[in-house]
C-alpha cells in the first residue's frame, strides 16, 4: 500500500499543455477515481505516477517521497491497460508466472505457485489456468490482465479504463469485482475513466478533472449532491442536472422562459452554505441546478410543461420536458402514464436546488 500526492504538476508534450497546476492527493489504501472526458489528461496523470512520464513541472511523491529520478520498476506499481497487454500463445498461468520470472531476481518456485493459485482463486480464473490466453473470452483476458498485476504484490494499482472495451452487462459484474478485490487486498488504487457511473459506483473519492485540472475531489456522493460548478454538475449523474438560467425574485426562482416560476427554500432546508448562496445570489443572474429524481408530476402544480420525450428503463422513465424554451429532465416512476406531447403539470424540491453564478459557473455555496 502507499500514500501518492502529486504537487502542482504540469506536462507539456511541445506546445500541447496536458496538465496544468495539478494538484492531486491519494491516500493509503484508497480506491481513487479519476474521472473526466477524452483528453481531460487522465492517462497523462496515471502516466507520470507509473514513471513512464517526467513532469514539466511539480513533484509526484509516494509515501513522501519524491520519486522524479526513480524509473517505473523502482516506484513498484502495477499498471493495468484496456488493452489486455497478455502473451497469446502462453496458457494463463504462464502469463501469471511471467512477471515473477525476472532475469535479474527470480522467485523460488513454490512461491511462485503459491501467488498464482492465490490470484486465481481470487479472480475466479482457476478453470483456465491451463487455457491459451488468446481462447480466452474479453472479460476473462480482463481478469488475467488483473491477475498478472495482483501476484506482483505492488505498492499501487493504476488502472487505465480497464472495462471500456467490455460489454455492459460485463462491466457491471467487473465494477462490483474490482472494488471487492481492493477491499480484500487493503491497496491503494487509482482508477482511470470516462465513465461517470463507473466513477460513483466504485470510488471511496473521485476527482473529476477538466482541461488538465482537477476542478473537484471528493466522495461521489459530495460531487453528486454538491458540484462545485456547472460542468461537474452536467458530466456527473445519468441523466445529468438540469441547469436553467434565472433569477431569484422576492426568494422565488424566475426563469428566463415565460410562465416558469418555483419556490426557492434559500433559508432552509438543513443544507450549510444555503443561506449564504441565497444572499450571495444578490439579484444577479444565476443558473439553477436541480436533479431529475427531484422534479415531480403533480396535477396543480405551478408549471405547466409539454412532453417531448419518454424514455422507459424499466424501473423508471426519463421524461423531456419543454417549458417555452427550456428543456428540463424529470425521473419518474415506471407506472407513470405520460406520453409524447402530452401536457402535465410539475414541481421541484425547492431544498434540492442548487445555485449556480451564471458568468463563471461556480456553485454559490463554494464562494468564500
Amino acid at each position: 500500500m502507499a500514500h501518492i500526492r502529486l504537487e502542482n504538476i504540469s506536462k507539456k508534450f511541445g506546445s500541447h499543455t496536458a496538465l496544468s497546476g495539478l494538484d492531486l492527493e491519494i491516500a493509503d489504501g484508497e480506491f481513487f477515481v479519476l474521472l473526466g472526458e477524452t483528453g481531460a489528461g487522465k492517462t497523462t496523470t496515471l502516466r507520470l505516477i507509473a514513471g513512464l512520464e517526467k513532469p514539466t513541472e511539480g513533484r509526484v511523491l509516494i509515501d513522501g517521497v519524491d520519486v522524479a529520478e526513480w524509473g517505473a520498476a523502482e516506484r513498484d506499481v502495477a499498471l493495468v491497460l484496456q488493452q489486455y497487454s497478455l502473451y497469446p500463445r502462453y496458457t494463463v498461468r504462464e502469463n501469471l508466472e511471467f512477471p515473477l520470472r525476472p532475469k535479474i531476481r527470480r522467485l523460488p518456485e513454490e512461491e511462485i505457485r503459491e501467488r498464482v493459485a492465490r490470484a486465481a482463486k481470487t479472480l475466479r480464473i482457476e478453470h483456465l489456468l491451463d487455457r491459451k490466453t488468446d481462447r480466452l473470452s474479453g472479460g476473462e483476458m480482463q481478469r488475467v490482465s488483473i491477475g498478472r498485476a495482483i501476484v506482483r504484490k505492488p505498492r499501487v494499482f493504476l488502472m487505465d479504463e480497464p472495462l471500456s472495451a467490455l460489454d455492459a452487462k460485463l462491466r457491471e459484474s467487473l465494477r462490483t469485482d474490482l472494488k471487492s478485490l481492493q477491499v480484500q487486498l487493503g491497496a491503494t488504487f487509482l482508477f482511470v475513466t470516462h465513465d461517470q457511473i463507473e466513477a460513483m459506483s466504485m470510488g471511496d473519492k473521485v476527482g473529476v478533472l477538466n482541461h488538465g485540472r482537477i476542478v473537484q475531489s471528493g466522495t461521489p456522493q459530495e460531487i453528486y449532491n454538491n458540484p462545485r460548478d456547472t460542468y461537474v454538475a452536467s458530466f456527473v449523474g445519468s441523466p445529468p442536472m438540469n441547469l436553467l438560467d434565472g433569477r431569484l425574485v422576492d426568494g422565488r426562482a424566475v426563469m428566463a422562459a415565460p410562465g416558469f416560476e418555483l419556490p426557492y427554500a434559500g433559508a432552509g432546508g438543513g443544507s450549510g452554505g444555503m443561506p449564504k448562496a441565497s444572499g450571495a445570489a444578490g439579484g444577479r443572474p444565476l443558473v439553477f441546478g436541480i436533479r431529475p429524481e427531484d422534479v415531480h408530476l403533480e396535477s396543480g402544480a405551478p408549471v405547466e410543461a409539454i412532453v417531448h420525450d419518454v424514455e422507459n428503463h424499466g424501473v423508471e422513465k426519463i421524461l423531456t420536458l419543454q417549458v417555452g424554451g427550456a428543456t428540463l429532465r424529470a425521473t419518474v416512476p415506471a407506472r407513470t402514464d405520460v406520453r409524447i406531447e402530452q401536457p402535465v403539470r410539475f414541481a421541484w424540491n425547492p431544498e434540492k436546488v442548487v445555485l449556480f453564478d451564471k458568468e463563471s459557473g461556480i456553485n454559490l455555496r463554494h464562494v468564500a
